[in-house]
């Protein structure tokens, strides 16, 4: 007989939705993850695999090369995803990406996303990026709109607005930053990639850089800042990726002028060390940032 989903135990959907999640975005699928996440032991993760087999009989393939399951070219999610649960588990590597419909334990809410990439090209961009494959995209450009590009996913980010995947320009032969949302298809390219461009030779995201933190000189009572931030003795220091740092400071809207010239009422924070983005090829989007400015700082 064969199983459906309404006669499963919420235990059991919440598994299912997991194997579910991982074959999708990853790409591939051993028993030993649904143990690994569930505490699960050998037999119950194999009876998982063999229920959801019935209730989606053409989405797995077995690969006895690699001993895992792979989704097939016809692969339809059997669960219903949401946007912010599957990047939240692909961000921070906990939950399962399955709206359960549970209430809030209070109420609470946030400003929202207004940017849901299509799960579809998430999920071809998240094998590549794993199986360390190129894809051709359809990618659509602000300067230069649509075209074909051939690029090697390597990681994904969050940039506070947007997610984008940063990844190897075949075409520029250099790294860059490639927003989800225009992305319009994406097409895995058989072959292997070269090291060149994988993400151990991406140095901009290797770089770590120090941003020095301290309310903006303009502000009146900078004490409420230091506040807002925890600050000690004045100042937060944090690290972030060469990639990532001018996004850091674009979300934030930190003043990063070596001369704080920026509005102190719509920027609360100052990079009281611009010359540590000499060389950031990010820092473009850094708030006041000039690169002749920091380099004679």
């Amino acid at each position: 007989m064969k199983a459906k989903q309404s006669e499963l135990s919420q235990m059991q959907r919440e598994r299912l939705a997991f194997l579910e999640l991982r074959a999708f975005f990853m790409g591939e699928l051993r028993r030993g993850d649904i143990e690994s996440r569930f505490g699960i032991k050998p037999a119950a993760a194999s009876r998982d695999l063999s229920v959801y087999r019935e209730l989606a009989a053409a989405n797995l393939d077995y690969d006895p090369v690699s001993r895992c399951y792979r989704p097939t070219s016809t692969f339809k999610p059997v669960f219903s995803f949401h946007h912010e649960r599957v990047l939240s588990w692909l961000l921070q590597g906990f939950g399962d990406g399955l709206d359960l419909g549970l209430k809030q334990a209070a109420p609470c809410e946030g400003p929202g996303n207004l940017v849901k990439p299509d799960l579809e090209v998430l999920a071809a961009v998240t094998r590549a990026l794993c199986s360390k494959k190129a894809l051709k995209v359809s990618y659509l450009s602000l300067s230069s709109g649509q075209k074909r590009r051939e690029i090697v996913p390597v990681a994904l980010a969050d940039n506070g607005l947007r997610w984008h995947v940063r990844a190897y320009d075949r075409d520029k032969q250099r790294f860059g930053d490639f927003v989800l949302t225009r992305i319009a298809k994406a097409q895995e390219i058989d072959g292997d990639v070269q090291e060149r461009e994988l993400l151990g030779a991406d140095e901009q995201w290797a770089r770590i850089v120090d941003l020095e933190l301290v309310p903006h000189p303009g502000v009146t009572w900078p004490k409420a800042v230091e506040a807002d931030y925890g600050m000690t003795d004045g100042s937060l220091r944090i690290k972030s990726r060469a990639a990532l740092a001018g996004y850091v400071l674009r979300r934030w809207s930190i003043d990063s002028s070596p001369d704080h010239r920026l509005d102190a009422s719509s920027h609360h924070l100052w990079l009281a060390n611009p010359q540590t983005l000499y060389g950031v090829e990010s820092a473009a989007l850094a708030p006041g940032y000039a690169s002749s400015d920091a380099a004679t700082a």
